[in-house]
């Protein structure tokens, strides 16, 4: 890696990092008059966030914490290959830095939310193929069990599996986006280990579209 590159991706990190770190799951929650942290599971992603304040809310959160992740990757790789540079590790660093944003935002002393739409957004910019395998076994697994944490479990395992086979067959992806996919789907699973601990000890809540919007 030149120098120029290993400039690139500390640039691109560090502007993703602040770009991934606005939640808003909580945001949305505020405008409501509500603390999404104080309900709920207490996390602030989207699916905390259509429990408590209903699909309307959710919906949108889900939908900006996805672009969140794809679109610092886009904007790395327009402005690299404009200058006809290689793109592929500070796109890597681009996601990277998104998703440890979300999971650990400045702006609620480092607590976020578990990352897997960011994640995804990041894995549609760069693992395409992947993810759609991944988003086929997450809605299978959710139809199936109706908890939210397996099927999010389930796509974190399938996105580098995926990438694996790809690997081996074609030669596509590179190496570093398997690397980069089993590094973000073992930091999604650790972000869950909560949840695994309350599925065996049969303590947590399946999905339910019934919402009991709380006070402000």
């Amino acid at each position: 890696m030149t120098f120029p590159e290993l400039m690139a991706c500390l640039l691109a990190a560090a502007a993703s990092y602040i770009t991934g770190a606005t939640p808003f799951g909580y945001l949305a929650g505020r405008l409501r008059g509500v603390d999404i942290r104080e309900h709920g599971s207490g996390n602030v992603g989207a699916t905390n966030v259509i429990r408590v304040l209903g699909k309307g809310v959710g919906l949108p959160v889900f939908a900006l914490d996805v672009v969140k992740g794809w679109l610092p990757v886009m904007l790395t790789r327009w402005t690299l290959e404009g200058q006809g540079m290689e793109s592929t590790w500070p796109e890597i660093a681009a996601a990277v830095g998104t998703v440890l944003g979300h999971n650990f935002t400045f702006w609620l002393r480092f607590k976020g939310g578990k990352g897997i739409a960011t994640s995804a957004g990041g894995f549609l910019a760069l693992l395409p193929v992947p993810l759609a395998v991944a988003l086929v076994l997450w809605v299978v697994l959710f139809l199936m069990t109706r908890y939210v944490a397996v099927a999010s479990i389930g796509a974190a395992v399938a996105v580098p599996a995926a990438a694996v086979v790809m690997y081996f067959r074609s030669g596509e992806p590179a190496l570093p986006l398997v690397g980069f996919a089993t590094v973000i789907g073992l930091l999604a699973i650790w972000r869950h280990r909560s949840n695994i601990r309350r599925l065996l000890a049969g303590t947590e809540n399946r999905f339910t579209s019934k919402v009991t919007k709380p006070s402000a």
